[in-house]
């Protein structure tokens, strides 16, 4: 029972990217899919661990979908339109998380203040420790950024345990599991051995900023039941990657 796991991290940066939001990979959000997540969350809240949370938004829109073609919209315009498809699916996760009486702050690094506070972090640290969840939106406010570094420099601003990348693979292998049944999963890495073999964890942007940090990463499969407790309390199924 994940109720008998006590948490071992007590401040951790979830990174849910958007197809955690998509109704089974198709475009859109999914009400169920997204309260279910709601439902994880709720659990490790409940035993006083701080959670922030950054969102993709690719379930909606992806900037690179405009990087063939015409040339109508330019890269930078395509990011934003990104980055604010990642606001969209912030507000739903907010809104199906205060349905389950879950407290939480909607930050965007991009100003909307008619539906989400401006990011700062010394307000975002402060929600956390009133045992708020924070949900991160507009990535970076900066174009040619990955979510997976905005995860990772929000991660080290706002000084949590580890930051876990939310995948529908458990860990990291050694090759794509999709395509090579052969693949064989690491239960723990090192940062050097991640560059060593080129293993694919998150861009390499974003990599280097957890390494320089020496911030934990951890990637599981939060799609298995109680994937989010299980790894909040050290018992993921998935691939934890550190200094040593």
């Amino acid at each position: 029972m994940t109720d008998d796991l006590p948490p071992v991290f007590r401040r951790v940066l979830i990174k849910l990217s958007g197809e955690a939001f998509g109704p089974g990979g198709k475009n859109g959000i999914s009400l169920e899919e997204t309260l279910a997540v709601s439902a994880q969350i709720k659990r490790i809240v409940a035993k006083k661990v701080e959670v922030a949370i950054v969102v993709g938004g690719g379930n909606l829109l992806r900037g690179a979908q405009f990087s063939a073609g015409l040339n109508t919209i330019k890269a930078a315009t395509a990011d934003y339109m990104g980055m604010i498809a990642t606001v969209m699916n912030g507000l739903a996760l907010q809104d199906s998380l205060e349905s389950l009486d879950v407290p939480t702050r909607l930050m965007s690094a991009i100003t909307m203040e008619r539906v989400a506070e401006s990011y700062i972090r010394r307000r975002a640290i402060r929600h956390l420790e009133k045992g708020r969840v924070v949900i991160l939106a507009g990535g970076t406010g900066n174009p040619f950024v990955t979510t997976d570094t905005a995860a990772a420099l929000r991660g080290r601003e706002l000084g949590v345990d580890v930051v876990m990348k939310a995948t529908r693979v458990d860990g990291v292998y050694t090759a794509d599991p999709e395509k090579d049944p052969y693949a064989e999963r690491y239960e723990h890495l090192t940062y050097k051995k991640v560059l060593d073999d080129r293993l694919q964890v998150m861009d390499i942007s974003a990599f280097e900023q957890c390494m320089q940090a020496r911030l934990p990463i951890l990637v599981f499969n939060y799609k298995r039941d109680n994937s989010i407790e299980r790894a909040v309390a050290g018992k993921s199924q998935g691939t934890l990657i550190t200094a040593e």
